[in-house]
Order: C-alpha cells, then structure tokens, then sequence
C-alpha cells in the first residue's frame, strides 16, 4: 500500500508540474506564434517583447509589440504598440471567445515613398494575401496541429499616434515647408472579429491589424487632402493629382 501511495504521489507531481510547465511556457509560445506568423503574413519582421498571461484573471497581454516597415521604406517601424490586453472569455470549446481587446496609444507610420506607394498599403495588400476573404471559410494554416477557432467579441483602439511621412514624395509644382505630420486619431471600435464560427486563432491578430490599417490609412489621406488644399488652389492641385493619387486616393 505505502508503495502504491508513492507511485500515486509520483505520478501526481509530473501532472502537476506538466500543466504548470504548459502554463508558464504559453506566453512563449504565443510569443513565437505571434513573430512566426506575423512575419509570414505581414511580409515583414514583427518582434514581441513577452506575452504575461494571468489565468486566474482571464487576461493576456502581449507587451512591446513591433512591426518592421517593409522593404524599400525607412528603417522606422511601421507599427508599434506598448501594450495589448484580451480580457478572455469562453476557453473552454471551440470557438473561443476573448471579451474585449483593448489596445491604447499605438503608434503608426504612414510613409510614402518616391513612387507615392504608401508602407501601410504594402502591409495591406500582404495581409489581404493570407487572410480569409471570409469568417465562415477560414483559410487552412499549415501546423502540425491545427489552430483552434476564435471570435473576438470588441476591439477597441484608442489614441493612435499617427505620424504622416511624404518628403520623399515629388509633389511637383506644389511648394510644402513641410511634408509630415503628426496627428492623435480618435478612438474607435472596430467591432466583432470571426462571428459567427470563428476565424484560427493565429489569424485573430491579423484581422485585428487589418482594421487598424484601414482606419488609419484613411485618416492618413483625409489629413493629407486637408494639408494640400490648405497649401494650393484647385487648378494646382489638380495638375498635381497623377503624382499625389497613393496620397489621395
């Protein structure tokens, strides 16, 4: 009997020490998930510092996240966030449900180059490349194992820091003392990402990225149609208008 309780009490200690060892190794392992496949769909470097995730609480951070510009732009970062926060919900089925995903004072760079192509329209197009063109028809992801299904319930994004960068722009006879800008964009909810059966898990942060683009680009534009008007008669900007369409349309 005193052996059998032996064995038992062994066999107990490596459980324990299995599901301590998954939960202290996830944040690495969603770390890595994040910089692999990121990197993959984005066409870029993308880095994490480290992900915190507190169980007990239902919340994950991913801290320090970083975004590459792509090639043939500056070496800034094109996207950067200090910190992201997913208050969990549903863990236990398929699919899983995160309440909320907050994310607070990112800073991105909307860049345009001498051929008027804008960096964030690159990460755009390489992100459209991948992600499924809809929530009901996830596209595969090859793993060894396969990547459980998420619905992300709110994203909400506030104060974006969002620097507007042109001067390698030719903007012909349009004189500017100066072509970039910095602008604080309002927050905004982008609503339910995956409803209603679910997007993979490693394509969440994706569809959450994608968004963000879409927002920004457009504010980028709109503050630079503001800028040129401010700065030219319509004549002058409509004979510039071939050269400043990545800018404005």
């Amino acid at each position: 009997m005193k052996k059998a309780l032996i064995i038992i009490a062994l066999i107990l200690g490596i459980v324990v020490a299995g599901v301590w060892y998954v939960i202290n190794g996830a944040g690495g392992i969603i770390k890595t998930q994040i910089e692999q496949q990121g990197g993959k769909y984005l066409g870029t470097q993308v880095s994490v510092f480290n992900v915190e995730l507190a169980l007990s609480e239902g919340r994950l951070t991913i801290n320090d996240l970083d975004i590459k510009n792509p090639k043939g732009f500056s070496d800034e970062d094109a996207f950067s966030i200090d910190a992201i926060t997913l208050d969990l919900g549903t863990i236990t089925s398929e699919p899983y449900t995160v309440q909320t995903v907050s994310i607070t004072a990112p800073e991105m760079l909307y860049e345009i180059d001498a051929n008027g192509q804008g960096n964030l329209i690159v990460l755009k197009n390489n992100i459209q490349k991948n992600l499924p063109a809809s929530s009901s028809e996830p596209e595969p992801v090859a793993s060894d194992t396969p990547s459980p299904l998420v619905i992300v319930e709110n994203v909400t994004v506030s104060d974006l820091q969002l620097k507007l960068n042109f001067e390698n722009l030719d903007t012909g006879d349009l004189e500017l003392d100066t072509k970039a800008y910095e602008l604080t964009l309002p927050t905004f909810n982008a609503g339910s990402i995956g409803k209603p059966d679910g997007i993979p898990a490693d394509q969440v942060g994706l569809a959450i990225v994608n968004t963000m683009l879409d927002n920004a680009i457009a504010e980028a534009k709109k503050e630079a149609k503001n800028v040129l008007k401010d700065k030219a008669k319509d004549k002058l900007l409509e004979k510039a208008s071939d050269k400043l369409k990545g800018l404005l349309n």
